[in-house]
């Protein structure tokens, strides 16, 4: 009943034989090695974009704020909700990496609006030399409230990005998740959308370390690479990052293993639907759940063997006290781990 992250499970068989594999005799290093040749393909292959830049780094972290510094200037802001990744998980990498301030946007369920946006970017540069210039617009699908942006949604915030010139990043540490519950294909949820550059998970979906950056212009490509390389991100081993990817795409096994996650979650969901004293803060759409629950309740189950974080308290307090708990499935979650905690609750 291990619900506390999908960075807690554990990496997919195929994945670490393409490790092995991938560990006899030499290959050249950094993201020379022919492995690469062909990550580069297929992830061209699967977003549509044949001359895009495809760059591996190891964590979302470095992905994210690599990422955004090469979208913008040490002078300007980087437009995010509160609950963003780059706001609140990242340690301030983003502002270190672009020397970029961050501005936060007003959300609903985790979702940008784009009344806020437009309102958000149009309070910068109002202050001449003295004020934040206006830069990159920075959305996270999935959400970290585990909800969704659909494809007009990220349209719509992009085309208020082109409104005032301002490049579009998608950070998609679940990207595969949310491409599976939205039912598009990569394509349509990035650059056909007006996404300029993405964060292509895998670390949470079945990889043991290794996130790709895309670039669909590829004159940011050299930036991207020197900014890599200052950044201590660029691998020697780098096969070793290749192997995990190449995995992870082969016969669709990033689809596969976020099917398996976003099914788990829906089951759990389903099970959680109408208990007494448990609701949502918001309808469960990928393989997240936030729910209100009474402290006591909260104490129950995870006594009883429950794994997963409190989101706003402790298990010490009023019983009565409601606090939000996050339940988050990964690929390996079965539906024997669902029922157990379900048969508890």
């Amino acid at each position: 009943m291990f619900f506390a992250s999908d960075n807690a499970g554990p990496a997919h068989p195929a994945v670490m034989q393409a490790l092995a594999d991938a560990n006899a005799g030499y290959a050249l290093g950094y993201g020379a090695d022919a492995i690469m040749d062909r990550v580069r393909d297929r992830i061209r292959d699967l977003f549509e974009a044949p001359q895009a830049a495809v760059y591996l780094v190891a964590t979302g972290t470095a992905a994210n704020a690599l990422a955004l510094a090469s979208l913008c200037n040490p002078w300007q802001t980087i437009f995010c909700t509160k609950m963003a990744h780059i706001n609140v998980d990242e340690c301030n990498a983003p502002e270190f990496y672009s020397g970029a301030k961050l501005t936060v946007v007003p959300d609903e369920a985790g979702r940008m609006t784009p009344e806020g946006l437009r309102a958000a970017i149009e309070a910068e540069e109002t202050r001449g030399v003295h004020g934040p210039q206006r830069g990159p617009v920075s959305i996270t699908n999935v959400t970290e409230e585990g909800t969704l942006y659909d494809t007009d949604q990220i349209a719509s915030l992009s085309a208020i990005a082109r409104d005032h010139r301002l490049p579009v990043h998608l950070d998609g540490a679940r990207f595969a998740n949310a491409q599976v519950a939205l039912g598009c294909s990569a394509a349509e949820m990035t650059w056909k959308a007006g996404v300029d550059a993405v964060s292509f998970g895998g670390t949470k979906n079945g990889c043991m370390g290794v996130e790709a950056v895309v670039l669909f212009d590829p004159e940011k490509a050299w930036e991207f690479e020197l900014r890599r390389k200052r950044g201590g991100h660029l691998f020697s081993k780098h096969r070793y990052l290749s192997a995990q990817m190449d995995a992870y795409l082969e016969g669709d096994l990033w689809l596969d293993l976020a099917r398996a996650s976003n099914a788990a979650c829906a089951r759990l969901a389903e099970g959680l639907r109408g208990q007494p004293d448990v609701a949502f803060v918001s309808d469960p759409q990928a393989n997240i759940i936030f729910f209100r629950a009474p402290r006591a309740l909260h104490r129950k189950l995870q006594t009883g063997g429950a794994v997963y974080y409190l989101m706003d308290g402790t298990r010490d307090g009023a019983e009565d006290a409601p606090l939000t708990g996050r339940l988050v499935c990964d690929w390996s979650m079965t539906e024997a781990g669902v029922d157990a905690f379900l048969a508890l609750l």
